[in-house]
This record gives C-alpha cells, sequence and structure tokens, in this order.
C-alpha cells in the first residue's frame, strides 16, 4: 500500500478526491439537497436574485434565518433595472429537513423509444423531505432563478447528473474497448495486428469534437434527454479508445516477453486466459490514471454540446445548456448567477479530475519523482 501513502501525502491529490466525492455525494442526493424540483416555476419568479436571508426583522428583533417573499417588478424604463418588491408581511423562517416537493429518489429507467413501454430498473424511494426549505410562502433560491423562475440552484445539481456521470459511463464504454484491442494487437502480433493498429490510426485522424457536432445534429429531434445522453456517451467513447489501444499494445509487447508469460504458455494455458489474467492486470496502473484524467474530456464534450443547443435539451438541465444562457448579453450583464455557478462547477470538476490523475500518476508510477 505505498502507493495509498503516496497519494495521500500529495494535498493536491487529496483535495482533488474530496471535491469530486463532495459533488458526487450532492449529485447522487440531489432530491434531498436540492430545495425545490427544478422543472417547477415559481409565480412571479423569473429571474429572481440570489435570495437575502435575514436574521433580524425590519424592527431590529432577532428572528433567525428568514426569507421574505419576492418578486420582480415591471422594468424601469429610465435605469433598465427589474428592482424588488418584498413582502416583509409574510415571514417564512429557513429550516433543515423540511416538508417540500415530493420525489423518487434513485429512480432508474432505461431510455427506450416512445413506442416501447418504459422498462423500470429500480422503482426507487419516494419522499418529500428536504435537507433545507421554508416554513412560509417565502422561496429559498440560493442562485436565484432562471427566465422560467426556476430554482437555479435545484438546477444546478440535477444538472450535474449528467454531467458528471457522462464521464465515468464513457470510460465504460471506451475502455475495455481499448484494453481488449491494444491486448490483442500486442500479443498476436502480424498481420491482426496491422490490421487494428490501422483501424486504430484512422479514428485518431477524426476530430472528435467536429464529429460530435455533425452526428449530434442529425440526431432525431424526437429523442428524450436521456436517449441524447446515452447517444453522446456512446459517440464520445467510439472515438476516445484509439489512444488507449496503442499504449496497451505497446505495453503488451514488453509484457509477453516476460518470463512469468513463457511459463504461462508452457503450462497450456490459452491465449485469452494470458492476455486478460496475466498481462492486462500488469498494466492497471496507466489505465487508472488514463480513466482518472479521461473523464474531464467527456464533461467538457458533454457541456459544449449542450451549450451549443446539440446535446441535453431543456427543460432538463446539465452544466452545458445552463450555460448556454450566457450567450445573451443582457444575461451576463444583469444576471451573473445564471452563468458564473456552471461555468466555475465545470472549471473545479475537470481541475479536480487532472489533480487526482497527477497524483495516480505520482503515486502508482515507481519512476517517478515521488518513489
Amino acid at each position: 500500500m505505498d502507493w495509498w501513502k503516496k497519494l495521500r501525502r500529495n494535498s493536491l491529490a487529496r483535495w482533488g478526491a474530496i471535491l469530486l466525492l463532495l459533488f458526487y455525494v450532492a449529485v447522487i442526493g440531489a432530491d434531498i439537497f436540492a430545495p425545490y424540483n427544478p422543472y417547477n416555476a415559481q409565480v412571479d419568479g423569473s429571474l429572481l436574485p440570489p435570495t437575502q436571508i435575514h436574521w433580524r426583522s425590519p424592527g431590529g428583533k432577532w428572528i433567525g434565518p428568514t426569507v421574505y417573499p419576492t418578486r420582480q417588478l415591471p422594468t424601469d424604463l429610465e435605469t433598465g433595472l427589474r428592482p424588488l418588491e418584498i413582502d416583509f408581511s409574510q415571514p417564512s423562517p429557513v429550516r433543515l429537513w423540511v416538508q417540500g416537493d415530493s420525489y423518487v429518489w434513485g429512480q432508474i429507467k432505461l431510455p427506450l423509444p416512445p413506442s416501447f413501454a418504459p422498462v423500470e430498473i429500480f422503482p426507487g424511494i419516494p419522499g418529500d423531505r428536504h435537507l433545507i426549505g421554508t416554513l412560509g410562502p417565502g422561496k429559498l433560491n440560493l442562485l436565484g432563478t432562471d427566465e422560467q423562475g426556476r430554482d437555479q440552484f435545484s438546477r444546478l445539481l440535477f444538472g450535474g447528473r449528467i454531467s458528471l456521470f457522462i464521464g465515468l459511463i464513457g470510460i465504460t464504454i471506451s475502455f475495455p474497448l481499448g484494453m481488449v484491442v491494444g491486448g490483442i494487437a500486442g500479443y498476436f502480433g502480424g498481420w491482426l495486428d496491422v490490421v487494428l493498429m490501422r483501424l486504430v490510426e484512422v479514428l485518431m485522424t477524426i476530430p472528435g469534437i467536429y464529429l460530435l457536432v455533425a452526428l449530434a445534429a442529425v440526431l432525431p429531434p424526437g429523442l428524450s434527454s436521456a436517449q441524447r445522453f446515452l447517444l453522446i456517451v456512446v459517440i464520445t467513447s467510439f472515438i476516445s479508445w484509439s489512444g488507449l489501444a496503442r499504449v496497451i499494445r505497446g505495453q503488451v509487447l514488453s509484457l509477453k516477453q516476460q518470463e512469468y508469460v513463457q511459463a504461462a504458455k508452457a503450462m497450456g494455458a490459452g491465449a485469452p486466459r494470458i492476455i486478460v489474467r496475466h498481462i492486462l492486470p500488469q498494466t492497471a496502473s496507466y489505465i487508472i490514471i488514463s480513466a482518472t484524467l479521461a473523464v474531464p474530456g467527456f464533461i467538457v464534450a458533454e457541456s459544449v454540446l449542450s451549450l451549443i443547443g446539440l446535446g441535453i435539451q431543456q427543460p432538463d438541465p446539465s452544466w452545458g445548456n445552463l450555460l448556454s444562457i450566457a450567450t445573451n448579453a443582457s444575461i451576463l450583464v444583469l444576471q451573473p448567477w445564471l452563468v458564473w455557478p456552471p461555468a466555475v462547477l465545470i472549471i473545479l470538476t475537470v481541475l479536480a479530475f487532472n489533480l487526482l490523475g497527477d497524483g495516480l500518476r505520482d503515486a502508482l508510477d515507481p519512476r517517478s519523482l515521488g518513489e
């Protein structure tokens, strides 16, 4: 467990891992952590700024964390601003574990076409309790609301499910494919190696983001966000395994000459068993590092596609399509709370994965300076 000790001593990798853990826990429990349903609009709640929490009444009396019903008034023609109207007659205390919008936590359904009956893999757990909320008509919009009056903080949490898990699902598809192709090419060599490596080289010449844009643009318009999500993952995975296959092939070429491999051959072990049981496990450290560093690529690809309107579509949230509102110049100036949170989360997630990947590389590579 020397690698674990090295990883724990790496403060940047440790902070990256802690940040990712917090993000994944938050999005998995989004039904509980989000104060509102991400699809429900609030009456007169369009483009509200982050809710101000009051600790004292207008008369100066201590009342604890409290919010008041707020709505936007018509735009002032002289200033171009939309003043707020706060109803101080209806205080709404902020509390933990309050009753709110109902949900079914953990429900999983197969994203089948509309002509098929939905297949439920896991029924989920119904509930209506939220970690934080208000007792009264006032709304706690921690990051304000969007143009439809939907709570931006809740949409960020639910959007993170797509943006964070697209990378994990992507490497689950692409890495086994790259390992198998690279292992077969390196172990058998000859004409099979030539054919597989030429295929890999062709795939490596395809510009990934342009292929994603082209394919996403021709997707049928009737697809749900879940179906688009799967198609984006499959397309991204299809063009992401070639680099790994080349590296695995090079490692297998070296490993197949080792004494333990030759001993397995002499004992009558077949090629599939030797590749799976003796050769590929020796490449585990490189695969773990590459997988950690590859996840940000999937996240950025989904964000770019959703940003330009070819990925996850509204009203379903993802960090990418939450950023698409940034194309409106007035939003950037007057409602910056709609732009900065998803942008910062994408940056922090990519940075955290890279820090963790660098830490794993230093910990698992015996030739690294951290040895």
